[in-house]
């Protein structure tokens, strides 16, 4: 295991992982963060990843890199990457500054991002009603 932590929470649901990227991410942090999640796809044998990135409202070259990087080397450990809720302000960021995230999944938010990678919501029973018929 790495010594270094990110300090961003990763999540395991099943065989996926979930995680997302703050803004406070500094280039330091992004670097101990791909070992981490690598190391963790590989010791969770998870096969998709969802990387929110929801509440990021800026991003850099050095950012958008280290997206396309942790997307190959997951990929490369048998993993799907689906990056999701990137906001506006960064994708016309991205493209004014020339950034193609090659080989980046995208999904409009979390919830479409799981079901990319086979995740379905099960249907909520009527408000009131018991899971177990015994309560």
């Amino acid at each position: 295991m790495s010594s270094r932590s990110s300090g961003v929470p990763i999540l395991r649901l099943g065989d996926v992982l979930i995680t997302g990227l703050l803004n406070e991410l500094d280039d330091k942090a992004a670097l101990a963060f791909t070992d981490e999640l690598t190391e963790r796809i590989v010791a969770d044998s998870a096969r998709g990843v969802l990387i929110d990135i929801s509440r990021l409202e800026i991003i850099d070259s050095f950012v958008a890199r280290t997206l396309m990087e942790l997307t190959t080397m997951a990929r490369l450990l048998g993993a799907r990457v689906i990056v999701a809720g990137m906001r506006t302000p960064v994708a016309i960021t991205l493209v004014e500054l020339g950034i193609e995230l090659v080989g980046v999944k995208t999904a409009l938010n979390a919830e479409q991002g799981m079901a990319a990678l086979g995740w379905h919501q099960s249907p909520q029973p009527p408000e009131g009603a018991h899971r177990d018929s015994t309560a």
